[in-house]
């Protein structure tokens, strides 16, 4: 049951998220079930398998790669990549600088979808409470964001730029 929820929400990534997932997985694919399958070859080769510490180290990244496989062809499986149509206005894939009037200072964030979203990096899920209000707004825009602990937050929105795929790894 809980597969079918699953199947049925779509994926948001930008188009940079999109090449970089497709890029991982062809890598886990290609190169490093090869060298895991190598691993295991010379690990077997080298005797009683019970007391093989190689061995068991091998199999248990087999077992993270095949895993991470598996992640991934579920997120590509239902994704969506944002519509980049309306110019101008925040979406997903966007650069965002805002005035934060309560701390009187400009803040930048992307947009990116949830799997792609790491605050670390400014990058902000459109499902968060600042992501959400921000959608579909525009430069001079005054946005109200209602947080999860029951406070407001107030932006004005200064910039918006959409981000180019090697500008969104930054």
């Amino acid at each position: 049951m809980a597969e079918q929820q699953t199947e049925g929400k779509k994926n948001l990534l930008t188009r940079a998220g999109l090449n970089k997932y497709e890029a991982e997985l062809h890598d886990l694919k290609v190169n490093r079930r090869q060298e895991i399958a190598a691993k295991i070859k010379e690990a077997r080769e080298q005797g009683d398998l019970s007391e093989n510490a190689e061995y068991d180290a091998a199999k248990d990244e087999q077992r993270d790669i095949e895993a991470r496989i598996v992640e991934l062809e579920a997120l590509l499986k239902n994704v969506e990549v944002v519509d980049e149509s309306n110019e101008g206005e925040i979406n997903i894939g966007c650069r965002v600088k805002l005035y934060d009037e309560e701390f009187d200072e400009e803040v930048t964030y992307y947009i990116v979808g949830s799997s792609e979203a790491n605050s670390l990096q400014g990058k902000i899920s459109n499902e968060s409470p600042v992501g959400k209000a921000l959608i579909h707004h525009m430069v001079g825009d005054e946005v109200t964001v209602e947080l999860l602990n029951g406070e407001t937050s107030k932006y004005k929105v200064l910039e918006v730029e959409r981000v180019s795929n090697n500008e969104s790894e930054a």
